[in-house]
């Protein structure tokens, strides 16, 4: 079973950075270019131009590459970093998707958005257009998060726990079909081992983390990080005591979550309503 690495390398541009880890992933299975295009089916010269960084071709190609390597979301996330290194990502976030790609577990809570990891395209695309983006940036953007999913995929999964305000699951999609589609595909995930989910109604409350999403990664070596981020911006935060203070007010609200089979009946109802629509 392949084993989860960590990101190397010497380059801090996120361009150089993946062909980088193409060529050293490559060269250290003593192959040739035109062995991997053979290998994976696609024309030899584009892992050329892509690790000498002429182009970082598309999704699919990458998630093809980290099924090869054995490196589940490593390559994608480096992918993904590269196309939005002038956009969206800041270092620090740059950091967190490193971090994740490497991740031996992950808790998480949300405010108002399904996690990427357990999103549909449907869903991803309906969230990703509302922040702005549009055209073929917003089908990468798309693409991208939908193979990130492949995280939570294979026996070297990391465990995933996820907190849904009730408010996460109060908030369709404008089309119907797509949400009802959504609200299946998360009943399948967490029927599957190694994916939790707890719902927070909104009778538990107020609560000490009401206002941002938050992400806690437990890394190689036991150390813990927390990433939060709202609809402007994230922050990746690595110090221990405000990691542990945030881990208590994540425990706290996990305590007035309902358990995972209250939950999972609770995806069911919803599911449920949105079946019995008249208007569907």
């Amino acid at each position: 079973m392949p084993t989860r690495r960590a990101v190397t390398g010497r380059s801090r541009e996120p361009r150089a950075r993946f062909a980088e880890e193409l060529r050293s992933l490559r060269t250290r299975r003593g192959e040739s270019l035109r062995q991997l295009g053979e290998r994976l089916g696609w024309d030899w010269s584009l892992f050329g131009k892509m690790e000498n960084g002429e182009t970082l071709g598309g999704p699919e190609v990458v998630e093809a590459l980290d099924q090869y390597y054995g490196t589940p979301g490593l390559l994608l996330a480096l992918w993904e970093l590269a196309i939005n290194d002038q956009t969206q990502f800041r270092e620090r976030y740059r950091r967190y998707m490193a971090l994740e790609a490497t991740a031996t577990s992950l808790w998480h809570f949300a405010v108002s958005v399904l996690p990427g990891l357990l999103q549909t395209p449907a869903y991803a695309r309906e969230v990703l257009a509302a922040g702005g983006l549009k055209g073929p940036e917003l089908e990468q953007q798309v693409q991208a998060r939908m193979g990130r999913r492949t995280l939570l995929d294979g026996d070297d999964a990391p465990p995933f726990r996820t907190i849904l305000s009730e408010a996460v699951l109060r908030t369709p999609l404008r089309d119907a079909a797509a949400w009802r589609e959504q609200l299946e595909y998360l009943g399948e995930r967490v029927e599957r081992s190694g994916v939790i989910l707890h719902v927070l109604p909104f009778c538990a409350g107020p609560y000490g983390l009401d206002s941002t999403d938050v992400w806690f990664l437990r890394v190689p070596g036991g150390r813990t990080v927390a990433y939060t981020e709202n609809a402007y911006r994230g922050e990746l935060i690595e110090e221990d005591g405000p990691v542990e203070r945030m881990q208590r007010a994540y425990d706290a609200v996990r305590d007035l979550a309902w358990s995972p089979a209250e939950s999972r009946k609770f995806v069911l109802r919803m599911l449920e309503e949105v079946s019995c629509d008249p208007t569907t």
